[in-house]
């Protein structure tokens, strides 16, 4: 069932589609990460890409839970950021590709919202 997005802002980057798949650099169309379909609920992410752009993201569902802030990590599986409760990919930033960003991402099982700065 897709899910209807509330809220779509997108600076400086693209999407693969609506609100999933791969994410990519306006400026370079470099792909900077992979944000999973169906395991998020709501995502904020800043980034500055290699090639100097700036980029921000926030998507979130009408139907997205207000979430709970929490001090646990995300884990890495396969490069892929994952819900440390669950196990389910949420997204992958890929490093080589950003010289550092910040993210918030909600988990939709847990309702967890897990934060990361590099």
């Amino acid at each position: 069932m897709a899910r209807i997005l509330k809220s779509k802002e997108l600076n400086n980057t693209k999407l693969a589609t609506n609100y999933g798949g791969w994410m990519y650099c306006d400026k370079c169309n470099e792909n900077i990460g992979y944000l999973c379909y169906s395991t998020y609920d709501r995502l904020e992410l800043k980034y500055k890409c290699c090639c100097g752009s700036t980029g921000n993201v926030l998507l979130d569902f009408e139907d997205s839970k207000i979430g709970k802030q929490c001090k646990n990590e995300l884990i890495i599986i396969k490069n892929r950021y994952c819900c440390p409760k669950d196990k389910n990919p949420l997204i992958t930033i890929l490093d080589k590709k950003v010289l550092n960003y910040e993210m918030k991402i909600t988990c939709k099982n847990c309702e967890n919202i897990y934060a990361k700065v590099k």
